[in-house]
Order: C-alpha cells, then sequence, then structure tokens
C-alpha cells in the first residue's frame, strides 16, 4: 500500500512557522498537517500570509492534544532530531524517507515529526518513532529554522515509487498495525507485570521503553501483535485465577 503523508509539529511557537510549513506541504503533494499542542493561534494572520496557496491545508490541519494521539493511526514514523535517541542511529534525510514511504501493507498514514523551535522533541516523544532524522550540518551551528528544516526534509524526500522500493528494506510478510495497536499492547502488558511484581512504579516507565524499542525494531505485525495481546489477557487471567484458589 503507498503512503499517505503527514507532517506532525510538535507544540510550535511561531505562526510564520506554522503557516510556511503549511505552504511546503502544498508545495511538495503533502496532503495533511497535524499540530500537537500549538503554542500559538495556527490562523494568525502572519500563518495566513505565509501559507499563500497552501492556506486551505492549514484551515485544515488537525489539532491534537499529544504526540501519541497524532501518530496513532500511523503504520510508520519518523522523527527529526539534532541528537540520537532510543531508536537507534538517525538517518540522513533521503534514506529516512524512503523508509517511511516504502509501500507496506498497513494503514495508509504515515508521520515525519518535528519538534518545538527551541528545544525540538525530548526523549520520551523520540522512542515513539521508529527512526530517527538528521540533517547533515557543519560542525559549529546544527540548529536550523523549523520551516527550513521540513523544507530540506520534503524536498529529500521527493523520489518515484520505484526509486522507494529499490532503497527501502523488503516489505513485511503481513499488514503493520497503526502505532494505537502496540500502544495498547503495551499498555496490557505494563498493568499485568506490575500486577505480578515484575515491574515497580519507580522504575516502570524505563523498563517498559525498553519492551517498546524491541517491538519498534521488529514492526510487529498486526497478527503478531494480536497473539502477543492474547497471551497477556491469557496470563492475567491465569494470574488471578490462582490467587483466587482455582484449581488447573
Amino acid at each position: 500500500m503507498d503512503s499517505r503523508l503527514c507532517v506532525v509539529l510538535v507544540e510550535p511557537a511561531g505562526p510564520l512557522n506554522v503557516g510556511s510549513v503549511a505552504r511546503l506541504c502544498a508545495n511538495y503533494a503533502v496532503p495533511e498537517l497535524r499540530l500537537v499542542a500549538p503554542r500559538c493561534d495556527p490562523l494568525a494572520d502572519e500563518a495566513r500570509r505565509m501559507a499563500v496557496h497552501g492556506v486551505g491545508l492549514l484551515q485544515r490541519a488537525r489539532l491534537f492534544p499529544t504526540l501519541a494521539a497524532a501518530i496513532a493511526d500511523c503504520r510508520r514514523v519518523v522523527a527529526a532530531s539534532g541528537r540520537d535517541g532510543g531508536s537507534g542511529m538517525p538517518l540522513p534525510p533521503e534514506e529516512a524517507l524512503a523508509w517511511l514511504r516504502s509501500p507496506l501493507d498497513g494503514p495508509a498514514a504515515v508521520a515525519l515529526v518535528f519538534g518545538r523551535e527551541d528545544r525540538g522533541l525530548d526523549s520520551q516523544e523520540l522512542g515513539q518513532a521508529g527512526r530517527l532524522l538528521r540533517i547533515p550540518t557543519p560542525p559549529g551551528y546544527g540548529s536550523l529554522n523549523l520551516s527550513h528544516a521540513v523544507a530540506v526534509c520534503l524536498a529529500a524526500g521527493q523520489r518515484t515509487a520505484a526509486d522507494l522500493e529499490a532503497m527501502a528494506p523488503a516489505a513485511a510478510a503481513g499488514p503493520l498495525p497503526p502505532r494505537q495497536a502496540m500502544e495498547d499492547l503495551l499498555a496490557d502488558a505494563e498493568d499485568l507485570l506490575l500486577e505480578v511484581g515484575f515491574l515497580h512504579p519507580h522504575t516502570a516507565r524505563a523498563r517498559m521503553a525498553g519492551l517498546r524499542e524491541v517491538l519498534r525494531r521488529a514492526e510487529a505485525q498486526q497478527g503478531e501483535l494480536a497473539l502477543l495481546r492474547g497471551m497477556v489477557h491469557q496470563l492475567r487471567w491465569g494470574c488471578r485465577r490462582g490467587s483466587d484458589g482455582g484449581s488447573g
């Protein structure tokens, strides 16, 4: 299945940047702009002026309270970062966009995520991406304006379908699930592991981040996640039945 690219901006503070990104999305035929808890009015006059022919896309931009909500329906996610995170070594834009947009079965939506103008994405947000992207810059001053970074990445992503298939890994045997399916599994697993004492409240977040990383690298398919979630449910039932004195 071909991809439907969504550009996601996390807590953008500048209406000029938001409008410029909307214009870029129109330039590069990106169908959807998503905004996570914007710190400015995305429909302010400054944003509309900068959007130019992308003002319709700006008006249709979807708002979300968290990054997790914004990418819940996406099969793959790439986050732009100036530093290393929990998703392995950052890729150059061309390679990251080829991975992101490679044809695979599963949800059509894929997300390219950019962080705040002043401090980017935090570690937890970077951990929600399947791959990290870093724009190569000379040493000494690697910070780019938000809209400039988006422009570099979208320009790097302009390849034919044949080029993308050649650069990307082979397609999985089954459809990839939306990101929310993995988060639902992890929530169930965390509840069970806390209940049986494998996790403790003060360390649960760090240990679950490790499990999330394993599942993300594996790109578990929809049926595989369903199998794992069924195992968690059965283990919970068995533990509670045993604690109630049930017999085998």
